[in-house]
């Protein structure tokens, strides 16, 4: 959501209080407001991408799929079909990190809301991936068609939200035909970047189909912009399953964009120190850059890196914690070390949308602002480590990211700015209240807060005494109430009818196992 309003003007305080508020907001397109920080000494870098080399040349990570090692091997690497086994040589790796794009366009149907995903760009996605959904009014749930077009009506809602996700996955639906109802949901009620699952070449096609009807674009328009990503999940430790590899393969030869994210719990999945795991993930991501690019060189690909600890008395993924702050920050000196822009994730293993929820999110934010992720993943509605979309948390999560983008925003250094006026007009002791700068900018100075009470206990007390989470409940059950498609969305939906109608009465596509 963006206010707009009409130019300022002076008025009586009275009429000005009543008005719609007077700032001007531009959430859409936001920059990193501040430098990388490090944890990692330029020597520490180093070493960890020469130990992934290593890795990747001399104990290799195994490829299930057949056609993903034949690409390997073509390019020049080692392959042992009986253990299905691929050894990369670091030369290859080079070359695969000398093709891939520095910069990607992501293309939209908004044109407005398109993105440039490079260094220095900063990009919110939602909580993903999530089988359930929770909300205060319907309690908690698997997620249906319903759940998954309200929170798609959610992500369209707010600027700040600059790419959908798979919040809520429709299960009612059956796995060999849902992708046909996400991808209708996706370009009928948003007009932002979109997302596909890569579960299969089938699948995998028909969304991409549906993207050219519903766009009107050729096939060689699509292939030559970037109009989906997808997110590729390494096994770790040292392993590609079959629909992530074909994915990559699929989404570099149509020239859509994969996000490369091994997913190292250190502890569990990669080794418990926070450097030995960043060994791993290095070098699985590299992997999988390696392979798109193998598969067509300079096809769209992100670097990427979702990793965390676990909880070692009961082996539970953890979030916000020092050990996720810690590589979140060292995955961006990793990824600026190979010259690739990089997905990072925030996200919550709290079970509601309490002080542990909103703590666990903010430290994920504020570690990817530190790190300068170009994607942050999971930034907002994300709870139980992914096994639940919360609609207050969202609503939350939200103003924790609109506080974000106030930040992005650069401040100026005119005499207006520096208030030289103001300074003169009030004597030592007074008051800056009703001087007429103040008075002229008073109701567009400051963040105004979607969630947040900033009255006092009395008034808090007399308008119910609501806590966070019910203020929020109110919130998203009136964006839901107004919420507006996008224009020529039912265009959208009817150039995809018959695809969807004929491809369903096929049998649909079934997901790769």
């Amino acid at each position: 959501m963006t206010e707009q309003t009409d130019p300022p003007r002076r008025r009586g305080r009275a009429e000005r209080k009543a008005a719609a508020p007077a700032r001007i907001v531009n959430y859409r397109h936001l920059r990193h407001p501040f430098a990388p920080q490090s944890v990692l000494s330029a020597d520490a870098v180093a070493a960890i991408h020469e130990m992934a080399l290593k890795l990747l040349e001399d104990l290799g990570l195994k490829v299930l799929l057949p056609e993903a090692r034949q690409i390997y091997a073509a390019g020049g690497a080692r392959v042992d079909e009986a253990t299905e086994m691929v050894r990369i040589g670091r030369d290859i790796v080079a070359g695969a990190l000398t093709s891939a794009p520095a910069s990607i366009r992501l293309n939209a149907a908004n044109p407005d809301r398109a993105l440039s995903y490079e260094d220095g760009a900063l990009i919110f996605s939602p909580g993903s991936g999530c089988p359930n959904a929770t909300d205060r009014i319907r309690g908690r749930r698997p997620g249906s068609l319903e759940t998954y077009e309200e929170v798609l009506k959610l992500h369209q809602s707010f600027d700040v939200i600059h790419k959908v996700g798979p919040s809520a996955e429709p299960q009612d639906i059956p796995a060999h035909l849902r992708h046909y109802a996400m991808m209708r949901g996706q370009l009928t009620l948003t007009d932002k970047p979109l997302f596909i699952y890569a579960r299969g070449r089938g699948q995998v096609e028909d969304s991409f189909a549906l993207i050219r009807l519903a766009m009107g674009l050729s096939e060689e328009e699509f292939r030559n912009q970037v109009w989906s990503t997808t997110v590729i999940n390494t096994n770790s430790p040292r392993q590609i399953d079959k629909p992530m590899a074909q994915g990559i393969i699929d989404f570099a030869r149509h020239g859509q964009m994969s996000i490369i994210t091994p997913f190292c719990l250190a502890g569990a999945m990669a080794p418990v120190t926070v450097e030995g795991a960043l060994v791993l993930q290095h070098a699985e991501c590299l992997a999988g850059i390696t392979l798109a690019q193998l598969a067509r060189p300079g096809a769209p690909v992100s670097y990427g890196g979702f990793s965390s600890n676990v909880d070692m008395k009961s082996g539970a993924p953890a979030f916000g914690t020092p050990t996720h702050i810690r590589m979140a920050i060292a995955t961006g000196q990793l990824a600026r070390h190979v010259g690739l822009p990089w997905r990072s994730a925030a996200g919550s293993a709290s079970n509601a949308a309490d002080m542990q929820g909103a703590g666990e999110n903010h430290m994920g934010l504020w570690a990817n602002l530190m790190a300068n992720a170009t994607l942050v993943v999971h930034s907002a509605g994300w709870l139980e480590g992914g096994l639940t979309f919360g609609y207050e948390k969202f609503i939350n999560d939200v103003e924790a990211l609109q506080i974000i983008a106030e930040i992005c925003q650069p401040l100026g250094s005119t005499p207006d700015d520096l208030a030289w006026e103001a300074l003169a007009d009030v004597a030592p002791g007074g008051h800056f209240f009703a001087t007429p700068h103040t008075m002229e900018r008073f109701d567009r100075a400051f963040y105004a807060p979607l969630v947040a009470d900033l009255t006092n206990h009395g008034t808090w007390a007399a308008a119910g005494a609501k806590a966070a989470d019910e203020r929020a409940t109110a919130i998203w059950q009136r964006v839901l109430a107004e919420y507006v498609p996008p224009p020529s969305s039912q265009e959208r939906a009817d150039r995809m009818a018959r695809f969807i109608a004929d491809r369903t009465a096929e049998g649909g596509a079934p997901p790769l196992d």
